[in-house]
């Protein structure tokens, strides 16, 4: 534990702070509404003020910008609205609001929009399995994948010893990462004591004692960045594990040399002898808590409480992490300064703050581990900020402690950086927020004025990093059936009240990406879907869906659905497949399979159409002729076609081949010569074609016509069974 006097000489930081600026925790945060409307389209941004406030500038880009420009407005110190009517429905759009007072800069950060699409396919998740509790907890694990795959998640499991390398671990995840070659891997869950990477000669808390290596999991999530174990030398007064030496398997990265592409959270609960449960029994216990969570069996208030013991701190004001946060999330008129255990033990919170000077095992005003083994919290997320404790993988952890009781389901030590969560307003997952901090260098987002920032190595979620704030009654049963080409689904209803109805996706077993069917939400229970034209297996997933209407906007919200797999045994490779037999000059077409519902038509290449699956043709000419045959079906359209030889028609093979213009170019006249006998037909087309003349027969060995303007033209000549075509030049010369 940190030495006492650390502790009173931290006290008296915040007391002269105090004293010489008056300012709060709560100034150097924006705490951020938005209210929307649809027509016109509009968002409202609105928040909270303080007379000492001498302009705010508003900033928008979009989500996945990485710079914010020019500002939109620059506003007194006194207005707290900003209408933005340059939004379109369906968009997200991301605001930075900064407040300028006289000896301070606050910010804040909201991500809104109007009826914003739901993200129906989240992607692969990774799940790391400690091997110790495989045989104990299989049911409870086989659940949590069930539970992710109803939100959409696939997931590839792995069983890991716990005495497993670091590097062994992270090979795993290579070969997962680049075995994805569409890059839908998006994150990682660890269950159980999963080897800890640790990397780096940092202090974040700024203790010279706490110098070393601290806890990495972030190296698990970068896919791409070249870490080290050669360069660093720490043998300061730390504790041995996060001393660091070349060889040791500790890297040298104080920073992450990466971006960082996969999501870490982990719900680790070793060497916590404070707590009466085994670390078996708290591991079952998260995971049971996790699904009733996941299925609305635990409704907390959409409140937030924040315990501040640090105050403005020097401007690093540690407790603005939680207003910024906790304003788009629960509304700015639901976050309340209060004592924090006393609150969530008497009361039901979605968030949570407290921080204060702290020691590996507690934060002065908030409590110790000692506090939360008997306690009985009702929040889910929470942060925590303090020394010491950021040092997550020691003895009785205070940042893990929380996890451990009650109904909180994850943890981050907020503050060295500032943490950012706003995204989870319009139904992300908070690993999204993980990921955001861990990818600002400092200027995206406010970090902290020390110059810690999310890039460096001890930024860590504990918990599950797949967990979204607005989970809905789910769906639990889907039952799909194929009969022939048709699938038909059906499922049991979805309690949640004020839903739209459900969206139903497919896929085969030659798709990896889930498709959405419904192009509006469906309002019953069944669906049937038609045109299975691949034989396989066909999985779908029923999720209900709901306008959500928060504080940040609004947004189809998808809950929890359940899935079941069809085959179908049809194959449908082609619908127009033929046969064709020759019988002198006589041919024979039928269709292989004909296909219900199918309209056919047949070109026998000789002037003659016929319909229907079946048809017959006489050919008056020798000659090869191509068959063709078009199939037209509401789910498919196909054709084919084939050549024949007719050799005992009679007729010479060419009919036309001593045809032609007495002279071409023309003026006006044309006349045509050595025309067969059978000729039946002379039509004019021009270059549109438009066909501008038809003469009938009989025609003898000559033909003589006028044309009404100069021009090209396409002379057409028809017998019974044969075409020919002529082109034409009328010159005006």
């Amino acid at each position: 534990m940190r030495p006492p006097f650390r502790i009173v000489l931290l006290f008296l930081g915040v007391f002269l702070c105090k004293m010489a600026w008056s300012q709060s925790a709560a100034d150097a945060a924006v705490q951020i509404n938005a209210s929307v409307q649809n027509s016109p389209p509009q968002i409202l941004l609105s928040w909270s003020g303080n007379s000492t406030t001498v302009q705010y500038q508003v900033y928008r880009k979009l989500k996945s910008a990485t710079l914010w420009g020019s500002p939109l407005a620059s506003l007194s110190g006194t207005v707290n609205q900003f209408s933005d009517a340059n939004v379109q429905i369906g968009s997200s759009y991301e605001y930075r609001i900064v407040r300028s007072g006289s000896n301070y800069t606050g910010y804040g950060y909201i991500l809104s929009g109007i009826e914003v699409a739901e993200p129906f396919w989240q992607g692969k998740l990774v799940l790391l399995v400690d091997s110790t509790f495989v045989p104990s907890l299989s049911n409870e694990i086989l659940r949590l994948i069930q539970d992710l795959k109803g939100e959409g998640w696939d997931v590839q499991r792995h069983d890991v010893s716990r005495n497993a390398s670091v590097p062994h671990i992270k090979s795993i995840l290579l070969a997962d990462y680049l075995a994805d070659s569409l890059h839908e891997t998006r994150a990682v869950f660890i269950l159980g004591h999963v080897p800890v990477p640790y990397s780096g000669n940092i202090n974040p808390d700024g203790h010279p004692d706490h110098l070393g290596a601290w806890p990495a999991d972030v190296y698990y999530g970068d896919m791409n960045g070249l870490w080290t174990d050669n360069g660093v030398t720490s043998t300061t007064l730390s504790p041995a594990r996060t001393q660091n030496v070349p060889g040791d398997g500790k890297f040298d990265q104080s920073l992450v040399p990466g971006e960082v592409e996969l999501m870490v959270g982990r719900a680790d609960f070793s060497n916590m002898p404070l707590f009466p449960l085994s670390e078996l029994q708290l591991l079952k216990n998260y995971l049971d808590k996790n699904h009733a969570f996941r299925t609305r069996q635990i409704t907390p208030l959409r409140r937030a409480v924040i315990d501040d013991n640090f105050g403005f701190f020097g401007g690093e004001a540690f407790a603005a992490s939680g207003y910024k946060n906790f304003g788009p999330l629960v509304s700015t008129n639901s976050v309340s300064p209060a004592d924090y255990i006393g609150s969530l033990s008497s009361g039901s919170y979605l968030w949570s703050y407290g921080c204060g000077g702290g020691s590996y095992v507690s934060a002065s005003g908030i409590g110790s581990t000692s506090s939360f083994t008997n306690a009985n919290l009702q929040g889910v997320f929470t942060l925590l900020f303090g020394s010491y404790f950021g040092d997550w993988d020691c003895n009785n952890s205070f940042l893990r402690a929380p996890l451990a009781q009650g109904q909180i389901l994850t943890n981050c030590w907020s503050g060295r950086p500032h943490y950012q969560f706003h995204y989870m307003g319009l139904g992300d997952v908070i690993g999204s927020g993980l990921l955001l901090t861990q990818n600002n260098p400092g200027g995206l987002y406010f970090a902290s004025p020390t110059g810690i920032t999310g890039k460096w190595i001890h930024n860590a979620l504990m918990g599950d990093p797949t967990l979204t704030q607005d989970p809905l009654m789910p769906v639990n049963q889907v039952t799909a059936t194929i009969g022939g080409h048709q699938a038909t689904i059906t499922w049991a209803p979805s309690q949640e009240p004020g839903l739209l109805g459900y969206n139903l996706y497919m896929r085969n077993d030659s798709q990896s990406v889930f498709q959405k069917i419904n192009l509006q939400p469906i309002a019953n229970t069944s669906y049937t879907q038609t045109c299975l034209l691949y034989k396989g297996v066909y999985e779908y997933l029923v999720r209900p869906v709901k306008l959500e209407t928060g504080s940040s906007g609004s947004y189809y919200n998808v809950g929890m659905g359940a899935r079941d797999t069809a085959l179908c045994v049809l194959q449908l490779k082609s619908i127009a497949d033929f046969t064709n037999s020759i019988s002198a000059n006589t041919v024979q077409v039928g269709v292989k399979t004909p296909f219900p519902g199918s309209v056919y038509s047949w070109d026998f290449n000789n002037g003659v159409l016929a319909a229907g699956p079946t048809a017959s043709v006489v050919y008056g000419s020798n000659g090869i002729y191509n068959l063709q045959l078009k199939c037209l079906h509401p789910c498919i359209q196909d054709s084919s076609s084939a050549f024949i030889q007719i050799s005992e028609a009679g007729e010479p093979l060419n009919p036309f081949t001593q045809v032609c213009f007495k002279s071409n170019p023309v003026n006006h006249c044309f006349e045509i010569i050595h025309l067969p006998d059978n000729l039946i037909q002379i039509e004019v087309f021009n270059l549109s074609g438009q066909r501008i003349q038809c003469f009938k027969g009989p025609f003898h060995s000559e033909f003589k016509g006028l044309l009404e303007s100069p021009g090209m033209y396409v002379i057409q000549l028809r017998t019974a069974t044969q075409m020919q075509r002529l082109p034409l030049l009328w010159n005006l010369d």
